[in-house]
């Protein structure tokens, strides 16, 4: 009794898987070289992936606060610039109280004149304590107080930051019975002023110790974000001799893998026999 055999042709379906095996992995080697990345997805390697994506994550965390840092240290120095104007308006005053106490040589003509250029450097100075912003925030006129400035990449990691008041009622120098318009006002002007002028220091020195403190932070996270990216490249980029080896030695597999099937395809991709 006879009957049919069919017998598959063996040879065309292995040279294809080869080329098929090889097509994955120059596809690999490609994707490799133009990314410049050997892990790319989590089936490139589950613990590598997601030891970069924290890697990564904390270093973008890193860049934000660095960003926050470098915001920071512009607010104060804007404050800062105005505590030096009022400081040197202060210093003016003082001059103008001096000049009053010395009644021997005052009259009433230069005490009216003293204490015209007085009020006017009072109102300067309410000016500056009022205008003074960083965008939107005043920072001169007591109320920024309490202030947050987020230096970290992780919740917690703040500095907090509050200017006190500059206004001429605030250092002592605002009331109208502060005056230079005879020699005894003068000299209760020059004890105030004088008050105002150290309470003025002390603004700025606390202004520019967290000027200090932002920049030596900001300093400290551009070295940590730095490193975490040198780590997450060890961790993560590509070898590019080692996968240009492979990619030529593919390409080669790929050549003979061709020739090879159409060599095989020649012969009939079914045979029947009957026996």
């Amino acid at each position: 009794m006879s009957s049919l055999v069919v017998d598959t042709n063996l040879s065309a379906l292995a040279a294809n898987n080869a080329l098929n095996t090889t097509d994955s992995a120059m596809t690999k080697a490609i994707q490799q070289l133009s990314t410049g990345l050997a892990v790319q997805t989590a089936a490139d390697g589950p613990a590598a992936y997601v030891q970069s994506q924290a890697l990564q994550s904390q270093a973008n965390g890193y860049q934000a606060a660095i960003s926050n840092a470098q915001d920071g240290v512009s607010l104060v120095q804007t404050a800062s610039g105005a505590l030096n104007q009022i400081s040197s308006i202060l210093q003016t005053m003082n001059q103008l109280a001096l000049n009053s106490a010395n009644s021997a040589t005052q009259d009433t003509t230069s005490l009216a004149a003293n204490q015209q250029e007085f009020s006017a450097l009072q109102n300067d100075i309410n000016q500056i304590a009022s205008q003074t912003s960083y965008g939107t925030t005043s920072l001169l006129d007591g109320s920024f107080s309490n202030q947050t400035l987020q230096v970290g990449a992780f919740a917690g990691q703040t500095i907090e930051l509050s200017i006190s008041s500059a206004a001429a009622s605030a250092l002592g120098v605002g009331t109208s019975s502060i005056g230079v318009d005879s020699a005894a006002s003068a000299q209760a002007a020059i004890s105030a002023v004088q008050a105002a002028i150290s309470s003025v220091d002390s603004i700025e020195a606390g202004v520019g110790a967290i000027q200090n403190e932002l920049q030596a932070v900001a300093a400290n996270l551009t070295v940590g974000q730095q490193n975490l990216t040198a780590a997450n490249s060890q961790l993560v980029d590509v070898n590019m001799a080692q996968v240009m080896t492979s990619f030529s030695t593919d390409q080669i597999l790929m050549q003979t893998g061709t020739a090879m099937l159409a060599q095989a395809q020649q012969a009939p991709s079914l045979i029947l026999k009957l026996i």
